[in-house]
């Protein structure tokens, strides 16, 4: 990437040579130029909220900033980032979006993500940090930024406007106001689900700001829930890309001698997924886990797999995380083990499944939905 501090040398993680999306795009470009031309030059404490893949910080390691994300995989690109750039360790703080924010932000960058509820979230946890003299810039594709994005800045942190557009990317431009009234963080979020979705029916889901459909229950998931495996018998079940563990929660209520393990890699998702086993007072064994899938987790340890995967990595499509999370969950089954994987219809998922596992059942269908198993031979 070339940057009026250099040319760092930059990828996504977990490395893969066939991957050909880039660690960062025109929008991240942007802002760095804006801020080697900006004048006074930049000062004081420099914060970076969901910078994606290390691309800002690493530019600006000179600044000592503080990175928040809450994506695992996106800090890990960061370290690797960082070491492959030649950055001391330490110089680049790094944070996720569960930890205490700074105290004081002298210079506050947002990537702006895909969330509306996480931007809401993050800039009410940071604006106490916040005073008259903070320079904010956001940064964004076109696409990414409408005018509920404008409206969350005004209505935090003070007046805002926008640049014009280079290259398909904007810059957010925000003076804070430290005497506007500032709304209460509305975040998590708690509701009640529905009377027909098995076990969980009429259960309390926790939503942290930023999980996949935050305020319902989304119709994958409504669809996946009524057509679960029948508990019974114990043994270890993992809910992969767990999100707020609804999924999870609903295989331990059926089965209370199962050990069930949540895993995804948003931080928010997985103190989502704690949060909702612990609201419904299951009694059986859980453990979370934020991380890559189920890397780190023994061969032939596993009897049961569930799965919704994502088929987007930000603004890119594409099916690299599924393929990932179905070749660590054949790797983890014990022989006769399940992986059962709901997904949309024309994504195609039983090819894979056929291709890892030599099989593929289909358990349940509808014209928008399917739910697919198959087992470790």
């Amino acid at each position: 990437m070339t940057t009026p501090w250099g040319e760092p040398v930059l990828s996504r993680f977990p490395e893969d040579p066939r991957d050909r999306l880039r660690a960062w795009d025109a929008s991240d470009e942007y802002l760095l130029r804006h801020l080697a031309e900006r004048q006074p030059p930049l000062s004081g404490a420099v914060v970076v909220v969901g910078d994606r893949w290390g691309a800002l910080v690493t530019a600006l390691a000179a600044h000592r900033p503080t990175q928040i994300t809450d994506s695992w995989l996106g800090q890990e690109a960061t370290r690797a980032n960082l070491a492959r750039n030649g950055v001391e360790p330490g110089t680049v703080r790094l944070l996720t979006t569960r930890d205490a924010p700074p105290e004081r932000t002298d210079v506050l960058l947002v990537r702006v993500p895909k969330s509306l509820a996480l931007l809401e979230d993050q800039l009410l946890r940071l604006a106490p940090s916040v005073h008259a003299d903070t320079v904010v810039v956001g940064t964004g594709m076109v696409k990414e930024i409408h005018t509920s994005t404008l409206q969350l800045f005004e209505r935090i942190l003070g007046p805002t406007r926008t640049s014009l557009a280079e290259k398909k990317a904007r810059l957010i431009f925000c003076t804070p106001d430290p005497s506007s009234v500032r709304p209460a963080n509305p975040w998590p979020y708690r509701y009640t689900l529905p009377g027909d979705v098995g076990p969980v029916s009429g259960r309390t889901v926790v939503n942290h700001a930023g999980v996949f459909c935050a305020d319902r229950l989304d119709i994958g998931t409504r669809f996946f829930l009524r057509h679960l495996p029948s508990g019974g018998g114990g043994g270890r079940v993992v809910d992969l890309g767990c999100g707020n563990g609804v999924v999870g929660t609903a295989m331990a209520l059926a089965d209370p001698k199962a050990e069930v393990l949540f895993v995804d890699e948003s931080f928010q998702a997985v103190a989502s997924a704690q949060d909702t086993y612990r609201a419904n007072d299951v009694s059986g064994h859980a453990e979370f886990r934020v991380g890559d899938g189920l890397t780190g987790v023994p061969s032939g340890s596993v009897d049961l797999v569930l799965n919704n995967p994502p088929f987007h990595s930000h603004q890119a499509t594409t099916d690299a995380t599924a393929w990932r999370m179905f070749t660590g969950a054949r790797r983890t089954l014990r022989p006769g083990g399940e992986l059962w994987v709901v997904g949309n219809r024309h994504l195609g998922y039983h090819v894979k499944l056929r291709r890892l596992f030599g099989n593929s059942e289909v358990v349940a269908s509808d014209p928008k939905f399917v739910v697919l198993k198959a087992v470790r031979r």
